[in-house]
Protein backbone atom coordinates (compact mmCIF):
# COMPACT_ATOMS: atom_id res chain seq x y z
CA UNK A 1 0.00 0.00 0.00
CA UNK A 2 1.56 3.60 -0.82
CA UNK A 3 2.29 5.74 2.35
CA UNK A 4 3.64 9.13 2.84
CA UNK A 5 6.80 6.98 4.12
CA UNK A 6 7.17 4.88 1.30
CA UNK A 7 6.27 7.58 -1.57
CA UNK A 8 9.28 9.87 0.00
CA UNK A 9 11.69 7.06 0.35
CA UNK A 10 10.50 6.37 -3.50
CA UNK A 11 11.65 9.70 -4.63
CA UNK A 12 14.06 10.39 -2.61
CA UNK A 13 16.02 7.55 -3.77
CA UNK A 14 15.23 7.71 -7.57
CA UNK A 15 14.77 11.56 -7.89
CA UNK A 16 16.70 13.68 -5.07
CA UNK A 17 17.08 16.57 -6.79
CA UNK A 18 13.47 17.30 -8.49
CA UNK A 19 11.98 20.05 -6.79
CA UNK A 20 9.58 18.72 -3.84
CA UNK A 21 8.50 21.96 -2.10
CA UNK A 22 8.90 25.61 -3.37
CA UNK A 23 8.33 28.26 -0.89
CA UNK A 24 9.09 31.74 -1.81
CA UNK A 25 12.94 31.12 -3.23
CA UNK A 26 13.40 28.40 -0.97
CA UNK A 27 13.59 25.40 -2.80
CA UNK A 28 13.47 21.25 -1.41
CA UNK A 29 14.10 18.63 -3.26
CA UNK A 30 13.10 15.52 -2.62
CA UNK A 31 15.89 13.98 -1.05
CA UNK A 32 16.62 17.33 1.00
CA UNK A 33 12.51 16.79 2.18
CA UNK A 34 13.84 12.99 3.14
CA UNK A 35 16.69 14.46 5.14
CA UNK A 36 14.73 17.21 6.57
CA UNK A 37 11.73 14.68 7.50
CA UNK A 38 14.28 12.30 8.83
CA UNK A 39 15.99 14.33 11.65
CA UNK A 40 12.64 15.41 12.44
CA UNK A 41 11.25 12.01 12.78
CA UNK A 42 14.37 11.27 15.23
CA UNK A 43 13.86 14.11 17.51
CA UNK A 44 10.03 13.77 17.83
CA UNK A 45 10.62 10.38 18.84
CA UNK A 46 13.10 11.95 21.55
CA UNK A 47 9.98 14.08 22.53
CA UNK A 48 8.07 10.85 22.82
CA UNK A 49 5.81 10.40 19.94
CA UNK A 50 5.42 6.75 18.58
CA UNK A 51 2.43 5.27 17.06
CA UNK A 52 -1.21 6.49 17.72
CA UNK A 53 0.29 9.59 19.16
CA UNK A 54 -1.92 12.25 18.48
CA UNK A 55 0.45 15.48 17.16
CA UNK A 56 -1.85 18.44 17.00
CA UNK A 57 -0.98 21.47 14.54
CA UNK A 58 -1.87 25.39 14.96
CA UNK A 59 -0.14 26.79 11.83
CA UNK A 60 -0.12 28.65 8.41
CA UNK A 61 1.23 27.27 5.45
CA UNK A 62 5.12 26.61 5.48
CA UNK A 63 7.81 23.87 4.91
CA UNK A 64 7.74 22.85 8.53
CA UNK A 65 3.64 21.94 8.32
CA UNK A 66 5.09 19.89 5.17
CA UNK A 67 7.87 18.16 6.99
CA UNK A 68 5.65 17.33 10.59
CA UNK A 69 3.09 15.40 8.02
CA UNK A 70 5.51 12.89 6.78
CA UNK A 71 7.60 13.02 10.24
CA UNK A 72 4.11 12.23 12.19
CA UNK A 73 3.39 9.46 10.00
CA UNK A 74 7.12 8.20 9.41
CA UNK A 75 6.50 7.54 13.51
CA UNK A 76 2.88 6.04 13.18
CA UNK A 77 1.63 9.18 14.58
CA UNK A 78 -2.03 10.73 13.86
CA UNK A 79 -1.92 14.11 12.46
CA UNK A 80 -4.13 16.88 13.37
CA UNK A 81 -4.35 20.09 12.03
CA UNK A 82 -6.28 22.75 13.74
CA UNK A 83 -7.68 25.97 12.26
CA UNK A 84 -5.71 28.92 13.93
CA UNK A 85 -8.74 30.83 13.47
CA UNK A 86 -10.47 29.26 16.48
CA UNK A 87 -10.82 30.85 19.48
CA UNK A 88 -8.45 29.64 22.59
CA UNK A 89 -11.76 28.07 23.99
CA UNK A 90 -12.33 25.88 19.95
CA UNK A 91 -9.00 24.91 20.31
CA UNK A 92 -8.92 23.98 23.77
CA UNK A 93 -11.91 21.84 22.93
CA UNK A 94 -10.04 20.16 20.37
CA UNK A 95 -7.01 19.32 21.81
CA UNK A 96 -8.70 17.81 24.84
CA UNK A 97 -10.55 15.63 23.03
CA UNK A 98 -8.76 14.21 20.72
CA UNK A 99 -6.58 13.57 23.51
CA UNK A 100 -3.59 15.51 21.64
CA UNK A 101 -0.03 14.32 23.40
CA UNK A 102 2.13 17.23 22.21
CA UNK A 103 0.86 20.88 19.76
CA UNK A 104 3.31 22.50 17.65
CA UNK A 105 2.17 26.07 17.48
CA UNK A 106 3.63 28.79 15.12
CA UNK A 107 4.90 31.81 16.80
CA UNK A 108 2.00 34.19 15.96
CA UNK A 109 -0.34 31.66 17.68
CA UNK A 110 1.40 31.36 20.83
CA UNK A 111 -1.15 33.48 22.77
CA UNK A 112 -3.67 30.79 21.85
CA UNK A 113 -2.58 27.86 23.54
CA UNK A 114 -0.35 29.13 26.29
CA UNK A 115 -3.00 27.94 28.75
CA UNK A 116 -3.22 24.59 27.16
CA UNK A 117 -2.32 21.54 29.46
CA UNK A 118 -0.25 19.78 26.84
CA UNK A 119 3.25 19.81 25.75
CA UNK A 120 3.74 22.67 23.17
CA UNK A 121 6.40 23.56 20.38
CA UNK A 122 6.55 27.32 19.32
CA UNK A 123 8.39 27.72 15.83
CA UNK A 124 9.96 31.19 15.36
CA UNK A 125 9.71 32.21 11.79
CA UNK A 126 12.82 30.34 10.94
CA UNK A 127 12.02 27.47 12.50
CA UNK A 128 8.83 27.48 9.93
CA UNK A 129 11.06 27.49 6.92
CA UNK A 130 13.30 24.74 8.56
CA UNK A 131 12.81 23.12 11.88
CA UNK A 132 16.74 22.23 12.01
CA UNK A 133 16.92 23.67 14.91
CA UNK A 134 14.88 21.16 16.60
CA UNK A 135 17.00 18.29 15.64
CA UNK A 136 20.50 19.59 16.38
CA UNK A 137 21.64 15.95 18.28
CA UNK A 138 22.18 13.56 15.18
CA UNK A 139 20.46 10.81 16.43
CA UNK A 140 18.79 8.57 14.20
CA UNK A 141 14.99 8.00 13.41
CA UNK A 142 13.41 5.00 14.31
CA UNK A 143 12.50 2.53 11.36
CA UNK A 144 9.66 3.45 9.46
CA UNK A 145 5.93 2.72 10.41
CA UNK A 146 3.89 0.20 8.27
CA UNK A 147 0.08 0.95 8.55
CA UNK A 148 -2.68 -1.47 7.81
CA UNK A 149 -5.18 0.21 5.74
CA UNK A 150 -7.14 0.59 9.16
CA UNK A 151 -4.46 2.28 10.68
CA UNK A 152 -5.33 6.46 11.59
CA UNK A 153 -3.56 8.73 9.49
CA UNK A 154 -4.96 11.54 10.57
CA UNK A 155 -7.81 13.36 12.41
CA UNK A 156 -9.86 16.50 10.85
CA UNK A 157 -12.30 18.32 13.21
CA UNK A 158 -15.09 19.57 10.84
CA UNK A 159 -16.18 23.29 11.60
CA UNK A 160 -19.11 22.54 14.12
CA UNK A 161 -21.23 25.18 12.44
CA UNK A 162 -24.26 23.72 14.28
CA UNK A 163 -22.63 22.23 17.45
CA UNK A 164 -19.20 21.05 18.83
CA UNK A 165 -16.97 19.52 15.76
CA UNK A 166 -16.31 16.25 15.57
CA UNK A 167 -13.21 14.81 14.76
CA UNK A 168 -13.20 13.34 11.14
CA UNK A 169 -10.99 9.50 11.10
CA UNK A 170 -8.87 9.77 8.05
CA UNK A 171 -7.32 6.55 7.81
CA UNK A 172 -4.60 4.98 5.24
CA UNK A 173 -6.90 3.19 3.44
CA UNK A 174 -8.88 6.24 3.13
CA UNK A 175 -5.56 8.09 1.85
CA UNK A 176 -4.67 5.17 -1.01
CA UNK A 177 -8.13 5.30 -1.88
CA UNK A 178 -8.37 9.07 -2.49
CA UNK A 179 -5.25 9.07 -4.43
CA UNK A 180 -5.80 6.31 -7.08
CA UNK A 181 -9.27 8.53 -7.78
CA UNK A 182 -7.57 11.76 -8.38
CA UNK A 183 -4.73 9.77 -10.22
CA UNK A 184 -7.23 8.55 -12.64
CA UNK A 185 -9.71 11.40 -12.93
CA UNK A 186 -6.43 13.91 -13.25
CA UNK A 187 -3.85 12.19 -14.61
CA UNK A 188 -1.66 13.53 -11.96
CA UNK A 189 2.07 12.84 -12.46
CA UNK A 190 5.53 14.02 -11.13
CA UNK A 191 5.84 16.63 -13.77
CA UNK A 192 2.65 18.09 -11.83
CA UNK A 193 3.39 21.55 -9.74
CA UNK A 194 0.09 22.17 -7.58
CA UNK A 195 0.16 25.70 -5.78
CA UNK A 196 -1.74 25.47 -2.72
CA UNK A 197 -3.24 29.01 -1.16
CA UNK A 198 -5.93 27.70 1.17
CA UNK A 199 -4.70 26.58 4.77
CA UNK A 200 -3.35 23.15 5.13
CA UNK A 201 -5.61 22.63 7.65
CA UNK A 202 -8.62 22.14 5.54
CA UNK A 203 -9.17 19.40 3.20
CA UNK A 204 -9.25 21.25 -0.09
CA UNK A 205 -5.28 22.30 0.62
CA UNK A 206 -4.58 19.47 1.50
CA UNK A 207 -6.07 17.20 -0.06
CA UNK A 208 -7.47 18.57 -3.11
CA UNK A 209 -4.74 17.33 -4.36
CA UNK A 210 -2.34 18.58 -2.30
CA UNK A 211 -0.60 15.06 -0.93
CA UNK A 212 -1.74 13.23 -4.12
CA UNK A 213 0.97 15.50 -6.18
CA UNK A 214 3.33 15.10 -3.50
CA UNK A 215 2.93 11.38 -3.38
CA UNK A 216 3.49 10.65 -7.36
CA UNK A 217 6.43 12.95 -6.60
CA UNK A 218 5.41 16.21 -7.82
CA UNK A 219 5.96 19.82 -6.58
CA UNK A 220 4.28 21.90 -4.26
CA UNK A 221 4.69 25.87 -4.83
CA UNK A 222 3.57 26.78 -0.96
CA UNK A 223 1.73 30.37 -0.25
CA UNK A 224 1.89 31.00 3.51
CA UNK A 225 -1.50 32.27 2.86
CA UNK A 226 -3.66 33.60 -0.04
CA UNK A 227 -3.58 36.61 -2.02
CA UNK A 228 -4.97 36.82 -5.69
CA UNK A 229 -1.48 38.80 -6.83
CA UNK A 230 1.01 36.09 -5.19
CA UNK A 231 -1.26 33.49 -6.69
CA UNK A 232 -0.75 34.83 -9.63
CA UNK A 233 2.91 35.54 -9.78
CA UNK A 234 3.46 32.22 -8.39
CA UNK A 235 1.54 30.39 -11.22
CA UNK A 236 4.05 32.71 -13.49
CA UNK A 237 7.27 31.62 -11.48
CA UNK A 238 6.75 28.06 -11.20
CA UNK A 239 5.15 27.01 -14.05
CA UNK A 240 2.46 25.47 -11.93
CA UNK A 241 -0.05 23.22 -13.54
CA UNK A 242 -2.82 22.99 -10.72
CA UNK A 243 -4.42 24.43 -8.70
CA UNK A 244 -7.21 24.48 -5.60
CA UNK A 245 -9.25 27.40 -4.60
CA UNK A 246 -12.73 27.81 -3.16
CA UNK A 247 -14.91 29.69 -5.26
CA UNK A 248 -14.21 33.38 -3.42
CA UNK A 249 -10.34 32.95 -3.81
CA UNK A 250 -11.37 32.50 -7.66
CA UNK A 251 -13.28 35.17 -7.88
CA UNK A 252 -10.84 37.39 -6.70
CA UNK A 253 -7.83 36.39 -8.86
CA UNK A 254 -10.06 36.50 -11.98
CA UNK A 255 -10.72 40.09 -11.18
CA UNK A 256 -6.99 40.66 -10.13
CA UNK A 257 -6.18 39.23 -13.43
CA UNK A 258 -6.47 42.34 -15.35
CA UNK A 259 -4.53 44.53 -13.60
CA UNK A 260 -0.98 42.67 -14.43
CA UNK A 261 0.66 41.17 -17.33
CA UNK A 262 0.62 37.43 -16.48
CA UNK A 263 2.19 34.25 -17.90
CA UNK A 264 -0.66 31.84 -17.15
CA UNK A 265 -0.24 29.14 -19.67
CA UNK A 266 1.30 26.65 -17.69
CA UNK A 267 -1.82 25.91 -15.60
CA UNK A 268 -4.00 23.05 -16.83
CA UNK A 269 -6.67 22.95 -13.94
CA UNK A 270 -8.77 24.41 -11.38
CA UNK A 271 -10.74 22.35 -8.70
CA UNK A 272 -13.32 25.06 -7.31
CA UNK A 273 -15.24 24.44 -3.95
CA UNK A 274 -19.14 22.70 -4.37
CA UNK A 275 -20.84 26.07 -5.38
CA UNK A 276 -22.80 26.96 -8.04
CA UNK A 277 -20.41 28.79 -10.57
CA UNK A 278 -22.49 31.27 -12.93
CA UNK A 279 -21.42 30.56 -16.14
CA UNK A 280 -20.27 34.04 -16.60
CA UNK A 281 -17.52 33.18 -14.26
CA UNK A 282 -16.53 30.11 -16.49
CA UNK A 283 -16.24 32.16 -19.34
CA UNK A 284 -13.86 34.74 -17.32
CA UNK A 285 -11.81 31.92 -16.26
CA UNK A 286 -11.15 30.72 -19.81
CA UNK A 287 -10.08 34.18 -21.25
CA UNK A 288 -7.66 34.21 -18.01
CA UNK A 289 -6.44 30.82 -18.16
CA UNK A 290 -6.37 29.77 -22.03
CA UNK A 291 -5.27 26.18 -21.21
CA UNK A 292 -7.20 25.74 -18.42
CA UNK A 293 -9.94 23.81 -17.44
CA UNK A 294 -12.23 24.63 -14.53
CA UNK A 295 -13.37 21.93 -12.32
CA UNK A 296 -16.35 22.39 -10.32
CA UNK A 297 -16.14 19.84 -7.52
CA UNK A 298 -17.89 18.66 -4.53
CA UNK A 299 -16.50 17.06 -1.29
CA UNK A 300 -16.76 16.67 2.59
CA UNK A 301 -13.99 15.97 5.28
CA UNK A 302 -15.54 12.85 5.74
CA UNK A 303 -14.17 11.90 2.35
CA UNK A 304 -11.50 13.54 1.87
CA UNK A 305 -12.85 15.91 -0.18
CA UNK A 306 -12.66 15.75 -3.79
CA UNK A 307 -15.64 13.13 -4.57
CA UNK A 308 -17.00 14.40 -7.72
CA UNK A 309 -15.85 16.82 -10.77
CA UNK A 310 -16.65 18.53 -13.57
CA UNK A 311 -16.37 16.51 -16.87
CA UNK A 312 -13.63 18.16 -19.35
CA UNK A 313 -15.73 20.13 -22.11
CA UNK A 314 -19.00 20.06 -20.24
CA UNK A 315 -18.97 23.04 -18.26
CA UNK A 316 -21.48 25.35 -19.83
CA UNK A 317 -23.24 22.26 -20.61
CA UNK A 318 -24.06 21.24 -17.20
CA UNK A 319 -24.08 24.50 -15.51
CA UNK A 320 -24.66 24.25 -12.21
CA UNK A 321 -23.62 21.04 -11.69
CA UNK A 322 -20.76 19.18 -9.99
CA UNK A 323 -19.52 17.04 -12.02
CA UNK A 324 -19.53 13.02 -11.68
CA UNK A 325 -18.34 10.55 -9.47
CA UNK A 326 -14.92 9.94 -9.31
CA UNK A 327 -13.62 6.36 -9.90
CA UNK A 328 -14.24 4.25 -6.40
CA UNK A 329 -16.67 6.74 -5.42
CA UNK A 330 -20.53 5.67 -5.50
CA UNK A 331 -23.78 8.18 -5.06
CA UNK A 332 -27.19 7.58 -4.59
CA UNK A 333 -29.89 10.14 -3.65
CA UNK A 334 -32.20 9.23 -0.75
CA UNK A 335 -35.43 9.98 0.89
CA UNK A 336 -35.57 10.79 4.45
CA UNK A 337 -36.21 6.58 5.13
CA UNK A 338 -32.96 5.95 3.47
CA UNK A 339 -34.74 4.61 -0.26
CA UNK A 340 -32.88 5.48 -2.75
CA UNK A 341 -34.42 7.49 -5.71
CA UNK A 342 -34.90 8.36 -9.42
CA UNK A 343 -32.63 10.52 -11.22
CA UNK A 344 -33.90 13.96 -11.41
CA UNK A 345 -35.49 13.82 -7.69
CA UNK A 346 -34.29 15.70 -4.81
CA UNK A 347 -32.88 14.10 -2.08
CA UNK A 348 -30.56 13.49 0.41
CA UNK A 349 -26.67 13.24 -1.03
CA UNK A 350 -25.11 9.23 0.55
CA UNK A 351 -21.69 8.63 -1.01
CA UNK A 352 -19.84 4.82 -0.65
CA UNK A 353 -16.48 4.10 -1.48
CA UNK A 354 -12.53 3.68 0.13
CA UNK A 355 -12.13 7.03 0.86
CA UNK A 356 -15.47 7.99 3.37
CA UNK A 357 -14.14 7.71 6.69
CA UNK A 358 -15.52 4.85 9.36
CA UNK A 359 -16.53 7.94 11.97
CA UNK A 360 -15.93 10.16 13.98
CA UNK A 361 -13.08 10.35 16.85
CA UNK A 362 -14.54 8.41 20.51
CA UNK A 363 -18.02 9.42 18.88
CA UNK A 364 -19.95 5.87 18.13
CA UNK A 365 -23.13 7.99 18.75
CA UNK A 366 -22.72 10.62 16.28
CA UNK A 367 -21.51 8.01 13.94
CA UNK A 368 -23.93 5.65 14.02
CA UNK A 369 -26.61 8.62 13.01
CA UNK A 370 -24.21 10.01 9.90
CA UNK A 371 -24.76 6.20 7.96
CA UNK A 372 -27.57 4.16 6.53
CA UNK A 373 -27.70 0.71 8.16
CA UNK A 374 -25.83 -0.44 4.47
CA UNK A 375 -23.02 1.97 4.88
CA UNK A 376 -23.41 4.30 3.19
CA UNK A 377 -22.68 7.63 4.49
CA UNK A 378 -25.01 10.39 4.79
CA UNK A 379 -24.15 13.79 3.85
CA UNK A 380 -26.73 16.18 5.01
CA UNK A 381 -26.89 17.91 1.43
CA UNK A 382 -29.43 18.00 -0.50
CA UNK A 383 -29.29 17.53 -4.13
CA UNK A 384 -29.97 15.27 -7.11
CA UNK A 385 -28.51 13.32 -10.01
CA UNK A 386 -29.73 13.53 -13.93
CA UNK A 387 -30.10 11.28 -15.99
CA UNK A 388 -26.31 11.24 -17.42
CA UNK A 389 -25.32 10.69 -13.37
CA UNK A 390 -24.21 14.53 -13.13
CA UNK A 391 -24.64 15.49 -9.28
CA UNK A 392 -26.22 18.89 -8.55
CA UNK A 393 -26.51 20.70 -5.14
CA UNK A 394 -29.73 21.72 -3.76
CA UNK A 395 -28.88 22.75 -0.02
CA UNK A 396 -27.93 21.71 3.18
CA UNK A 397 -31.16 20.58 4.81
CA UNK A 398 -30.33 22.55 7.87
CA UNK A 399 -30.04 25.89 5.56
CA UNK A 400 -33.66 25.40 4.05
CA UNK A 401 -36.15 28.34 4.59
CA UNK A 402 -39.35 27.12 5.15
CA UNK A 403 -42.14 29.77 4.62
CA UNK A 404 -45.43 29.14 4.69
CA UNK A 405 -45.18 25.36 4.25
CA UNK A 406 -42.96 26.41 0.90
CA UNK A 407 -39.45 25.41 1.41
CA UNK A 408 -36.93 28.19 -0.57
CA UNK A 409 -33.47 27.10 -1.04
CA UNK A 410 -31.28 29.88 -0.23
CA UNK A 411 -28.68 29.13 -3.19
CA UNK A 412 -31.30 29.55 -5.68
CA UNK A 413 -32.29 33.27 -4.00
CA UNK A 414 -28.63 33.49 -4.01
CA UNK A 415 -27.56 33.00 -7.63
CA UNK A 416 -30.70 35.84 -9.13
CA UNK A 417 -28.88 38.06 -6.76
CA UNK A 418 -25.62 37.52 -8.20
CA UNK A 419 -27.01 38.66 -11.32
CA UNK A 420 -26.91 42.51 -10.53
CA UNK A 421 -23.54 43.61 -11.62
CA UNK A 422 -22.76 45.98 -8.53
CA UNK A 423 -23.65 42.76 -6.51
CA UNK A 424 -19.97 41.58 -5.38
CA UNK A 425 -21.03 38.91 -2.94
CA UNK A 426 -24.11 37.44 -1.36
CA UNK A 427 -25.78 34.52 0.94
CA UNK A 428 -29.69 34.58 2.30
CA UNK A 429 -30.50 33.09 5.23
CA UNK A 430 -33.69 32.77 7.25
CA UNK A 431 -35.40 35.20 9.94
CA UNK A 432 -38.21 33.77 12.10
CA UNK A 433 -41.75 35.05 11.37
CA UNK A 434 -44.63 35.24 13.27
CA UNK A 435 -46.97 34.97 10.44
CA UNK A 436 -44.67 32.75 7.74
CA UNK A 437 -42.51 30.76 10.34
CA UNK A 438 -39.16 32.26 8.53
CA UNK A 439 -39.35 34.49 5.63
CA UNK A 440 -35.79 34.77 3.69
CA UNK A 441 -32.98 37.63 4.05
CA UNK A 442 -30.38 39.06 1.94
CA UNK A 443 -27.04 39.77 3.28
CA UNK A 444 -24.99 41.25 0.37
CA UNK A 445 -21.74 42.76 -0.38
CA UNK A 446 -21.15 45.83 -2.74
CA UNK A 447 -18.79 46.04 -5.40
CA UNK A 448 -16.44 49.81 -4.92
CA UNK A 449 -18.66 52.28 -6.62
CA UNK A 450 -21.82 50.45 -6.43
CA UNK A 451 -25.23 51.05 -4.52
CA UNK A 452 -28.18 48.81 -3.74
CA UNK A 453 -31.24 49.41 -1.67
CA UNK A 454 -33.94 46.93 -0.90
CA UNK A 455 -36.53 48.32 -3.22
CA UNK A 456 -34.23 47.67 -6.23
CA UNK A 457 -33.43 43.58 -5.25
CA UNK A 458 -37.48 43.19 -4.69
CA UNK A 459 -37.79 44.36 -8.53
CA UNK A 460 -35.07 42.64 -9.62
CA UNK A 461 -36.50 39.17 -7.61
CA UNK A 462 -39.57 39.40 -8.50
CA UNK A 463 -38.45 39.13 -11.76
CA UNK A 464 -36.81 35.95 -11.85
CA UNK A 465 -38.30 34.23 -8.75
CA UNK A 466 -42.01 33.62 -6.84
CA UNK A 467 -43.12 36.26 -4.14
CA UNK A 468 -43.10 34.29 -1.51
CA UNK A 469 -38.65 33.85 -1.78
CA UNK A 470 -37.57 37.69 -2.72
CA UNK A 471 -35.76 38.22 0.55
CA UNK A 472 -38.06 40.67 2.70
CA UNK A 473 -34.78 42.72 4.12
CA UNK A 474 -31.42 43.59 2.82
CA UNK A 475 -27.97 44.48 5.02
CA UNK A 476 -24.97 45.53 3.26
CA UNK A 477 -21.45 44.01 4.59
CA UNK A 478 -18.08 44.62 3.46
CA UNK A 479 -17.45 41.27 4.00
CA UNK A 480 -19.75 37.38 4.37
CA UNK A 481 -18.11 35.18 6.94
CA UNK A 482 -16.54 31.91 5.42
CA UNK A 483 -15.17 28.68 6.38
CA UNK A 484 -11.58 28.12 4.44
CA UNK A 485 -13.12 25.99 2.05
CA UNK A 486 -15.18 28.99 1.13
CA UNK A 487 -18.46 28.24 2.44
CA UNK A 488 -20.62 30.90 4.08
CA UNK A 489 -21.02 30.40 7.77
CA UNK A 490 -24.82 31.16 7.89
CA UNK A 491 -25.50 30.46 11.26
CA UNK A 492 -23.07 33.41 12.06
CA UNK A 493 -25.36 35.39 9.43
CA UNK A 494 -28.61 34.76 11.37
CA UNK A 495 -26.66 35.07 14.96
CA UNK A 496 -26.86 39.23 13.43
CA UNK A 497 -30.14 39.02 13.24
CA UNK A 498 -31.35 37.99 16.89
CA UNK A 499 -28.81 40.43 18.07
Amino acid sequence: MQTLTAALQHHAKTRPEAPAVLYGTLRIGWGDLHARVQRLAAWLAEAGVGRGSVVALVMKNSPAFIDLTFSISWLGGILLPINYRLSPEEIAYIASDSEAALLVVDAEFEALTETLPIRRIVLSTALQSDPEGLTLGGSQPPPPFHPSPGDLFRLMYTSGTTDRPKGVMHSYGNLAWKVAGQVADLAIASDDRLCITGPLYHVGASDLPGLTVLMMGGTISLLREFSAEAVLRTIERDRVTGIWMAPVMTCRVLDAAPRGTWDLTSLRWCIAGGDRTPEARIRQFDGVFPNARYIDSYGLTETCSGDTTMVAGMEIAKIGSVGRPLPNVEIEIRDEEGTPLASGTRGEICIRGGKVTAGYWNDSARTAAAFWPDGWFRSGDLGYLDADGYLFLVDRQKDLIISGGENISPSEIERVVRELQQVDDVAVVARADPEWGERPVAFAVIKAGGTLDLAELTAHCRRHLAGFKVPKELHLVDELPRNPSGKVLRRALRDRLVK
